[in-house]
């Protein structure tokens, strides 16, 4: 290990001016985005990630021999779970996929025992949100609601110029990644490169309490037949769902596995809890290995449990255990929104939406 990791308090947390305003105004454009959608579409979709490239289902091994400040919460004793596992793209409408955006990977894990979040006292499941960049767009919720609302009033307009601008924005994160750098702005407008979503790591950008720590979290490919994929280009020519085609023909052949990581804080100022946007040091503080989920091969798309998952369920970080409560102003500003959002996808379509009853009878 390397420099101690700092204790948890909830003192690490410190709310931003006007903290209950900016909330509200984000559950009132979250609220938008789905109204909209929900309009057009005849059927209520989730406000961000709308669109899932894959679902599967598969097992999470807790490790063996973690030293105490990695064998906190979950990861307190060794043990095997069922978990479902979703792959989408950031945007609230269903876009052709040319139309690249920042990739996502919700985690459930099942029957977990352990005392609960507020939130999920009647669930069981530990849930994992996770996107393909190791920072968040924004350092906190008042700056996410400004990039929020350019969004919202992008929603439902002309998919033609969506995937003008995309290429466009690809093309100039492209140059800039050829010498070294990158843009997130740029990523955040569609600039992201369409490449294997299989191939990609996945963060939870934001800090969590990690037992009696704090940390942030990181899902990585670890089976050949991934790690092969990553930066591979997709072509998406004529085929609006290119993602969709590619993960299914991977996971119905070889399935895969992924190592989840944590990243423990071992400096308040150099990795603060509070600014999301704020990558933290992996020289200071290295990524280690707590588990491991591995998936057999199965079909990703058009079956039981993707309708399961999409329709009947929605994914919450703060849906869990009480060692791994969100932490920081933008996973403040989910607790209500993501709440929200279920509730008006209940409401539309008439089908209650639960954390993880619907996989109850379900083979995971």
């Amino acid at each position: 290990m390397h420099a101690r990791p700092v204790a948890y308090s909830p003192s690490v947390e410190k709310p931003i001016e006007d903290e209950e305003q900016v909330h509200r105004e984000l559950m009132d454009t979250m609220r938008s985005i789905t109204e909209t959608t929900s309009k057009d579409n005849g059927h209520a979709v989730r406000s961000v990630h709308a669109k899932a490239h894959g679902v599967f289902a598969g097992e999470l091994t807790v490790a063996s021999g973690l030293p105490a400040e990695l064998a906190q919460g979950l990861f307190g004793a060794p043990a095997t779970f069922k978990v479902v596992m979703r792959l989408s793209t950031q945007p609230g409408d269903l876009l052709d996929d040319s139309v690249s955006a920042a990739r996502g990977m919700a985690v459930k894990v099942l029957d977990v025992p352990g005392e609960r979040l507020p939130d999920s006292r009647d669930e069981t499941s530990q849930n994992f949100v996770l996107a393909s960049d190791p920072a968040f767009a924004a350092p906190d919720a008042k700056k996410f609601l400004g990039s929020l609302k350019q969004l919202a009033a992008t929603t439902d307009k002309a998919e033609w110029a969506k995937k003008a601008l995309s290429a466009t924005f690809r093309g100039l994160e492209g140059a800039l990644e050829a010498v070294g750098g990158q843009s997130a702005m740029l990523k955040s407008m569609s600039g992201v490169p369409i490449t294997h979503p299989l191939g990609d790591s996945y963060h939870s950008q934001t800090a969590f309490r990690f037992g009696d720590y704090i940390a942030k979290f990181a899902l990585v490919p670890v089976s050949d037949n991934l790690t092969q994929l990553k930066g591979e280009r997709v072509d998406v020519t004529d085929r609006p769902d290119a993602l969709r085609e590619e993960i299914r023909n991977t996971m119905i052949e070889q399935g895969g596995e992924w190592e989840l990581r944590v990243q423990l804080c071992s400096d308040l100022e150099k990795m603060p809890v509070e600014d999301a946007s704020v990558a933290w040091d992996e020289e200071a503080s290295p990524y280690h290995t707590v588990a491991r989920i591995t998936v057999a091969p199965q079909l990703s798309v058009g079956t039981e449990l993707q309708t399961l998952t999409d329709e009947r369920t929605f994914f919450s970080p703060w849906h869990g255990l009480a060692a791994h409560q969100p932490l920081g102003s933008v996973n403040r500003a989910r607790r209500r929104t993501y709440e929200m959002s279920a509730d008006f996808r209940a409401s539309f379509n008439g089908c209650p939406v639960h954390d993880a009853h619907a996989f109850m009878a379900t083979p995971a």
